[in-house]
């Protein structure tokens, strides 16, 4: 299997520094770390990030609270369709969509794929269907939805054991090579989504932590901006901590065994790829340095 590493539209969150821990100014940076996965079942994404009707259409798709707050970067370049194109490949061959949860950064690009079956936990699609509270009706958004006939919904109990992690289930058709890893407390459907290739096990841990050195195995610390936006944003404190946590031990007990990534650090974001967070994947012709320096004292992920 090749794994694809694509930023799919980064957003810009109230706060700079306080937020990404790095960048001076009223406004930060965050990635929409999203992957394209080579199979022998076609095509594959996990999350979709930000899609090109988000672009054309944000004020009738997103709400205005989350526009304000986060106030994507809206390039059509960035989205997972015009990437997918850059890589040589046709998004119609995107056969499955595998998706850690239903937010609107991480299922805006849906509707750019709609003969992909998309895949996802039970908990979550019943979450976001029943919008209960105000928040929910701004962080969930029907209008990104018009694939719900392609859903398949899997139980979030049950499943196998993994590194640990109880409640790992594959992905329907993709031959144990991607898992569901339920990772609940930002939502109640939350998953990380690990993947099998020649390097070992990667696993996208979608928004179970926010920024790197929240899984640095001897002082975890976040930046006062991300951990106020994870407890505004978080469904099971308890649950979410928790999986943090193991998610720590994972990365120290695992060696090189299992990557783990998050959504949004830019940091991790441009260690495993070695590109610039702002160009698209398949931009052989201008791929800047990183933008952002490699701290140390933290390990860094391996390039799958």
């Amino acid at each position: 299997m090749r794994i694809h590493h694509l930023n799919c539209i980064s957003t810009c969150p109230i706060g700079g520094a306080l937020m990404d821990g790095q960048t001076l100014g009223l406004r930060g940076r965050l990635t929409c770390h999203c992957l394209l996965l080579e199979t022998d079942s076609g095509l594959v994404l996990v999350d979709t990030g930000l899609g090109l009707l988000d672009v054309s259409m944000a004020r009738k798709r997103l709400s205005r609270f989350f526009l304000f707050l986060v106030r994507p970067e809206f390039r059509a370049e960035m989205t997972a369709y015009r990437q997918i194109q850059r890589l040589g490949f046709r998004p119609e061959d995107v056969r499955h969509i595998v998706l850690t949860h239903l937010d609107f950064d991480h299922a805006g690009g849906l509707d750019d794929f709609p003969s992909a079956e998309v895949h996802l936990l039970a908990d979550e699609r019943d979450a976001a269907f029943a919008r209960r509270t105000l928040l929910d009706r701004m962080r969930y958004r029907p209008a990104q939805w018009s694939t719900q006939a392609n859903w398949i919904a899997y139980p979030s109990d049950g499943g196998e054991r993994w590194f640990g992690f109880e409640g790992a289930r594959a992905v329907g058709g993709l031959k144990e090579e991607v898992l569901f890893v339920p990772l609940v407390g930002h939502t109640l459907g939350h998953a990380g989504v690990a993947v099998r290739s020649d390097g070992g096990w990667l696993i996208l841990a979608g928004d179970a932590y926010f920024y790197y050195r929240e899984m640095d195995p001897v002082r975890p610390r976040c930046t006062p901006g991300l951990r106020f936006y994870q407890f505004m944003m978080e469904k099971d404190r308890a649950a979410r901590l928790d999986n943090q946590r193991r998610l720590r031990a994972l990365r120290q007990e695992s060696g090189h065994e299992v990557t783990l990534v998050c959504s949004h650090d830019v940091v991790e974001f441009e260690r495993i790829t070695g590109r610039s967070h702002a160009v698209p994947a398949g931009d052989s012709e201008n791929v800047p340095e990183p933008s952002y320096p490699v701290p140390g004292g933290v390990q860094s992920p391996s390039r799958a």
